[in-house]
């Protein structure tokens, strides 16, 4: 069976994907469009080598920062790997907040590999890229690239408007969703970032920032575009901080809207005070779809 993990940032999606791993003796796919790349650890929340506890992990730390990894890169390397676990008779947990990673892998998602370069000419690059954020806000596709920009709006349109991302390609398929209360969240993702100021991340962030600051997978990463602002002495350190919560908080915002209206998840309030709780609640629910 395959088991998805996901929902916002903040509410214990790693903790569960290792539990359930255990428990099914499974091995999990990462669905998250940061931790793809190497390096990029606090930033991203990565699942930490202790965390993991023994479990192996999949698309995880596969990429440098200057490598271009597209939505189609990642369908046929997740598609892979499920078809080699499937054939070893393995259960697969897929664990993240990238939605659209998930449903390209999942659904029946279809690239269209024409160059169109002739439609949507009289839009100008801005325009394209907000038409893109609308319907993927986690796209980092070049604003700047004409080109790049228009494919990636007609992928994404086409597959709306034909509705090929409606059917399901994998059977014994479980979405599940961790959620909590607003005010909760809100405060458990400004925590988070506190951790993360703490952990490290303005040394991860000055590491790119060295490196090239304007490369395209550093630009729509949460923690460092504010960093980056910072280090080129735009605003204060504090304020940097608060952006990252600001902007940690509306993206938890645009992942609920967007998982909402794109699958159909089973949601779970999690218990954070006693974890095991939210963890035998999915896994009774699971057994119940198994019977």
């Amino acid at each position: 069976m395959i088991i998805v993990i996901t929902g916002p940032t903040a509410v214990g999606k790693t903790k569960l994907s290792i539990e359930l791993a255990k428990k099914y003796n499974a091995e999990i796919i990462n669905c998250d469009s940061v931790q793809i790349y190497k390096k990029m650890d606090i930033a991203s929340a990565k699942v930490t080598n202790e965390e993991k506890e023994g479990i192996i992990h999949h698309l995880l730390d596969i990429k440098e920062y200057n490598e271009d990894y597209t939505v189609y890169d990642y369908q046929k390397d997740a598609r892979s790997i499920i078809d080699k676990l499937q054939k070893e008779n393995k259960n697969i947990i897929m664990v993240g907040g990238t939605g659209l990673y998930i449903k390209a892998t999942l659904y029946d998602y279809r690239f269209n590999k024409e160059d169109n370069s002739n439609i949507y000419n009289n839009l100008t690059n801005e325009e394209l890229y907000k038409r893109i954020i609308e319907i993927n806000p986690e796209s980092k596709v070049d604003k700047n690239n004409n080109r790049r920009l228009i494919r990636e709006l007609i992928n994404l349109e086409n597959n709306a408007q034909n509705n090929f991302g409606d059917k399901l390609l994998y059977d014994n398929v479980y979405f599940i969703g961790l959620t909590t209360n607003r005010d909760l969240l809100y405060k458990r993702i400004n925590d988070r970032v506190d951790i993360m100021i703490e952990n490290g991340l303005l040394s991860e962030a000055k590491y790119f920032y060295n490196l090239d600051k304007n490369a395209k997978s550093l630009k729509t990463v949460i923690g460092y575009k504010e960093l980056f602002n910072y280090f080129d002495n735009n605003i204060s350190k504090e304020e940097a901080i608060d952006l990252i919560k600001k902007n940690s908080r509306h993206y938890a915002k645009r992942q609920y809207t967007w998982f909402n209206n794109k699958m159909n998840i089973k949601w779970f309030d999690v218990d954070f005070n006693n974890f095991n709780n939210t963890t035998n609640n999915v896994i009774k629910y699971i057994e119940k779809g198994n019977e």
